[in-house]
């Protein structure tokens, strides 16, 4: 499964956008997680998994949205073009593989799934949806909604993303 990612892919977007096989993104589009700073737990885990413990820490525990090309730079996604230019990548790359037997992908595909089971893909999805639903239910949670039904989402999610202090956090 390719995505073909040419606009934002944030919170749930990039969860669906990182469980595909490959990753083709605008390179002006963002990706990431905000809902990590107040409100959330990427249950599929990928982020590690894609990233690595240490930037994936990075990601998550700022919440940042990151474009497509540093998200290329990183590792993230495997390509990053001109949104002009998306469609012809991914056409591309389909036409390539494509060209390779069914048989073949399907071994190389599911030993590449195998060797994620075998590091703990499974129970990692299972305690990350165990958090995600804790993350839903906290004091600043709490805070956060109510900011948002008094001063509006976007104004919510401004405080939220500053890097100030959240209630309980000060």
């Amino acid at each position: 499964m390719i995505a073909r990612v040419h606009g934002d892919a944030i919170a749930g977007g990039s969860d669906i956008a990182l469980c595909c096989d490959i990753i083709i993104m605008n390179e002006k589009a963002r990706i990431g997680y905000p809902a990590s700073r107040v409100w959330g737990c990427p249950t599929t885990a990928m982020w590690v998994y894609r990233l690595g413990a240490e930037k994936a820490k990075q990601m998550l525990f700022t919440g940042d949205l990151i474009t497509g090309a540093i998200a290329r730079e990183i590792g993230l996604i495997f390509q990053s073009v001109p949104l002009e230019k998306l469609d012809e990548t991914v056409n591309q790359l389909v036409n390539r593989i494509k060209s390779v037997p069914k048989n073949q992908l399907m071994m190389m595909k599911m030993m590449v799934n195998q060797t994620y089971a075998n590091m703990g893909l499974t129970s990692t999805q299972t305690i990350a949806t165990l958090f995600d639903g804790m993350a839903r239910h906290s004091p600043e949670v709490i805070w956060f909604k109510k900011r948002a039904e008094e001063f509006g989402f976007k104004q919510a999610v401004a405080e939220r993303d500053s890097g100030d202090p959240i209630l309980g956090n000060k």
